[in-house]
């Protein structure tokens, strides 16, 4: 998804970066604002005074106070195809001056670069300490080859990449300067609370500067652009260039990291983005300390348990993760969890949606020894796991977008087994057993579900299939256990995911 969000702002809904197709400016996150503010920024004050409302009758004293802090950041680097759209949502004919103008004022060459040309990007990013480290987002300075930061009275700076983490689009720089800058400190997104005032402060289209307000619109929110999603959803007016700019809470801590617009034409429409600072400031203390993030590892791939899949395992609700596979030789693995377990809490904690699992693990650190309580065969038991460290393709996620399944008497799958042919016919990987489904009957449960040709079914009702009897035993046995559906193991393109198919 984090590829979606750099795609060009066409006339579509989507998910797109604040500064897209240009290395846009990461927002990191900071405390209330350090009585150690270098000189040259202003000394945070009071608090505005609030009208009868509840809205500050002004932002100027949190606007003044926090600016300094505030960069742009520039990057250049080599084109290496056609570039995705960036700058203004229109083009002017050759030689107008107006899109010069636009060229001049806004940093924004043109929409495409040929290979082998060099590329500019604008985005924002705000001072964390006084010795120079800058917080940003990762998609800002992607493949830049040469970073600039340029301060609030006009100084630029060569910056060093420190660190980045591409899962949570956080990126950390370190600039050198004559004298001690202004910055900011990461706040408690924690206790900041829907219906709550902020202010953005970025870079858009190039201006430099620039404040906007609005309320914390929403908390939590998935935007699918990866396992740790946890997204404040803002109403600030944000658009390109702000990406990596900081969002201030109203007494003038920083809250979020200003990521992501929603946007059908690609500019503001009032939803944006903003990482928490909870999240961000566990991330660059790590990128602080030693370059890197280090996350727990579980090694499994998991998926949602939906209604029909809760209703065949006979659970009471559809909280909890549902283990589609296990990574061999895992720390799941050596702790006893089986594909079809459902983890239900894992150290302690709930875990009331699968998406809450990826987040619990990756903040355990390796080598630490873990509960997880699991759904197995109608019975809950207690597991001992001890975490690893995150390899670089760690654990991914399995979308589990069923929809309601069909009563009807058959499954309507063709089914052959796996042979040297078939395999070459459906590039079905060697390694990989089951049976393989080479006809789908429309309109039937299976295509309800989404069954294709080149499926291999692996298991079903929790047993291994290796033939089409097998399977055709398998759903016999559920018909005569008076079961309503049938919970089938899937392996698609690589990845397997559980799929429960409803009978008549």
């Amino acid at each position: 998804m984090r590829n979606q969000l750099l795609k060009p702002f066409e006339n579509r809904q989507r998910l797109i970066a604040g500064a897209v197709g240009t290395a846009l400016a990461a927002a990191l996150f900071v405390q209330p604002i350090s009585p150690a503010v270098a000189k040259s920024a202003p000394a945070h004050t009071s608090i505005p005074s609030t009208s009868i409302i509840g809205k500050p009758a002004s932002f100027a004293d949190v606007v003044e106070a926090v600016k300094p802090a505030v960069v742009n950041i520039s990057t250049t680097g080599a084109s290496r195809a056609r570039q995705i759209e960036r700058g203004p949502q229109f083009r002017f004919p050759p030689d107008s001056p107006f899109q010069e103008f636009f060229d001049r004022y806004f940093d924004m060459p043109d929409r495409f670069s040929k290979p082998g040309e060099r590329t500019h990007a604008v985005g924002s990013g705000f001072v964390i300490d006084p010795d120079g480290y800058v917080v940003t987002n990762h998609h800002v300075i992607k493949n830049a080859a040469e970073i600039t930061v340029v301060t609030t009275d006009g100084k630029r700076y060569a910056a060093e990449l420190k660190g980045h983490d591409a899962k949570t689009d956080l990126a950390l720089l370190k600039i050198d300067a004559d004298e001690p800058l202004p910055y900011v400190v990461f706040g408690d997104s924690g206790s900041a609370r829907v219906g709550d005032w902020v202010v953005a402060i970025g870079n858009p289209f190039g201006l430099g500067g620039t404040a906007t307000t609005g309320i914390i619109s929403a908390r939590g929110r998935d935007i699918q652009s990866g396992p740790l999603d946890d997204f404040l959803q803002i109403d600030a007016p944000i658009n390109q260039g702000n990406s990596g700019g900081p969002l201030f809470a109203a007494d003038g801590t920083v809250v979020g990291v200003n990521t992501a617009i929603f946007s059908p034409n690609g500019g503001n429409v009032g939803i944006g983005f903003a990482i928490p600072s909870s999240v961000a400031k566990t991330v660059i203390d790590q990128l602080i300390a030693t370059g890197h993030v280090n996350r727990g590892w579980l090694g499994v791939q998991i998926q949602t348990v939906t209604e029909d899949i809760a209703d065949t395992l006979g659970l009471d609700d559809q909280s909890g993760a549902l283990v589609a596979s296990v990574i061999d030789a895992s720390p799941a693995h050596k702790a006893g969890v089986k594909t079809g377990d459902v983890i239900r809490k894992f150290d302690g904690e709930t875990v009331e949606r699968m998406r809450e699992l990826p987040k619990l693990v990756a903040n355990v650190a390796a080598d630490r020894k873990v509960e997880i309580e699991i759904w197995r065969a109608g019975d809950v038991r207690a597991l001992h796991v001890t975490i690893g460290a995150s390899p670089e393709q760690e654990e991914t996620v399995a979308d589990a977008g069923d929809v309601p399944g069909v009563d009807r008497p058959k499954l309507g799958l063709s089914l052959v087994p796996l042979t040297p042919e078939t395999r070459r016919q459906f590039r079905v990987p060697s390694a990989t057993e089951g049976v393989l489904v080479t006809e789908v009957t429309p309109g039937s449960p299976a295509a309800d579900k989404g069954f294709s040709p080149g499926d291999v079914i692996k298991m079903i009702g929790g047993q291994t299939v290796n033939s089409p009897i097998d399977v055709v035993n398998a759903v016999e046995r559920a018909v005569k256990a008076e079961q309503s559906s049938v919970l089938i193991l899937v392996e698609r393109r690589g990845s397997d995911r559980f799929v429960a198919v409803k009978f008549a």
